[in-house]
């Protein structure tokens, strides 16, 4: 304890809130040689990608209750034994260590290899490729930590990294990493199982599908959804308003519906699930390991007679933070990601197709925190460029777990959330719009709600 304590008072200036950290912070981060090198009068401007193994200094780093999260950046061309290949921009590698993990019910989960290299430091090592990232996960002080880069399961492309390509550069900041502060590991704490709120009152309109009730046929490899009535966390609706309508925005749409302001289809309840649908994203929770990742949703059209104070302008429809939470998001990029870290939740939201231009400008960044229902966009229809989809918003949940942070089904979630936007209860229907015998569940399941957070334990 006194050693840390005495590292958080020096690194504590570089990673502000390090000490809030129940479990040790392990960084690229050499304490020691930095500290000399202040002593000698060195810039200390210049001293941190030299002391960080050639990373920059941290795009983020967030430390709270559960644990903490950080991600480092490696610029094209930067230090010795790594690609020659030149990037288009620089390749982001995130670490978490965290007392809380979600034990999912997850088939692939715990495979990997080892690395003869790392052996040594690291003797539980396991690489893997999991959902579009080369992951390291191990444990040390009895604390599970994930090491992990965005890459490509297949040959690179001029602008993506190859998974690869990725290896050497995961391996220097493994081979880099320092106990740079935070605390020692907590003792066991039982969490009881939480129970989202739902309205007493029954709503007059809202119906939805079933979880898992995709499109018939919709999935990769015409796989069925993922039934999974989990909500995974109170949230407010990511939406502003409603109505708010959640549904495919790439099946079953006819041309009228692919318009800013479709009358019907998209609009319109029930609701569907389409966590599943067919996309060449990495799911392991559903059947065939590929799926769309998250699920898409729309506000209303505007009125017909659209005047006065209340004016409705369809490219305006705010998009809000569901949580207090910090942003996850580079500048440039399209998706934006809310981070909540408390004594009982390490989770993600994830936002995408809205304007980066718009977020640079409005500061939606890495390290900002938010308010829950704060504004943080608009309903937009970018990917990758601009009018590169249609006009809507995807929102997407991961969870930590032993393998990293991996997506889980935001369907019951949003429900949930919903309800509690319009104060009424939905009515889950069958394929005719005919009332399902059993009601949706929103009590989480002990096996996933109640949390680890034994050192060494298992989930």
């Amino acid at each position: 304890m006194p050693a840390l304590v005495q590292l958080n008072a020096t690194t504590s200036q570089i990673f502000t809130g390090i000490s809030r950290s129940p479990v040790p912070v392990l960084l690229p981060f050499d304490t020691a040689a930095y500290l000399e090198a202040r002593w000698r009068d060195a810039s200390e401007s210049a001293l941190l990608a030299r002391f960080q193994a050639d990373f920059r200094a941290a795009d983020l780093f967030d430390a709270g209750p559960a644990g903490f999260d950080a991600v480092f950046s490696l610029e094209p061309g930067a230090g010795d034994g790594l690609p020659h290949r030149i990037f288009a921009k620089p390749v982001e590698v995130q670490i978490t260590g965290s007392l809380l993990t979600y034990d999912l019910n997850d088939p692939p989960g715990g495979k990997g290899e080892p690395v003869r290299s790392l052996a040594a430091q690291f003797p539980d090592l396991r690489r893997f490729i999991r959902e579009g990232y080369v992951r390291y996960a191990f444990t040390r002080f009895g604390i599970p930590y994930v090491v992990s880069i965005q890459c490509l399961d297949s040959v690179a492309k001029p602008k993506r990294l190859a998974c690869r390509e990725a290896y050497p550069i995961a391996e220097r900041f493994l081979k880099a990493l320092r106990v740079a502060g935070g605390l020692p590991s907590r003792p066991r704490m039982d969490i009881a199982p939480e129970i989202v709120e739902r309205p007493s009152l029954a709503s007059p309109d809202f119906t939805y599908r079933p979880p898992g009730d995709i499109i018939s046929r919709s999935g990769s490899h015409k796989q069925s959804g993922r039934v999974d009535f989990t909500a995974y966390s109170q949230i407010r609706f990511p939406l502003e308003k409603a109505p708010a309508f959640a549904h495919s925005q790439s099946l079953g749409l006819r041309k009228s519906d692919r318009l800013d302001e479709p009358a019907s289809g998209p609009t319109s309840y029930p609701w569907q699930d389409n966590f599943c649908e067919a996309r060449s994203f990495g799911v392991g929770q559903c059947a065939s390991g590929f799926g769309h990742q998250g699920q898409d949703m729309r506000p209303a059209p505007c009125p017909a007679h659209n005047e006065g104070p209340e004016h409705c302008d369809p490219k305006q429809r705010p998009v809000v933070a569901v949580r207090d939470a910090v942003l996850i998001r580079a500048p440039k990029q399209q998706a934006a990601t809310l981070q909540i870290n408390t004594r009982n939740e390490h989770i993600r939201f994830r936002y995408m197709h809205m304007d980066p231009s718009i977020m640079d400008t409005d500061g939606v960044l890495s390290g900002r925190h938010v308010e829950e229902g704060e504004k943080i966009g608009v309903v937009s229809n970018y990917l990758d460029r601009p009018n590169g989809t249609t006009r809507h918003l995807h929102f997407d949940v991961q969870v930590f777990t032993r393998d990293g942070w991996l997506w889980v089904n935001p369907y019951v979630t949003l429900v949930s959330a919903y309800e509690r936007l319009i104060g009424g209860r939905g009515r889950e229907v069958g394929p005719h719009g005919i009332p399902v015998a059993a009601d949706l569940a929103h009590a989480l399941p002990d096996d996933i709600n109640r949390l680890d957070l034994e050192e060494g334990g298992e989930n």
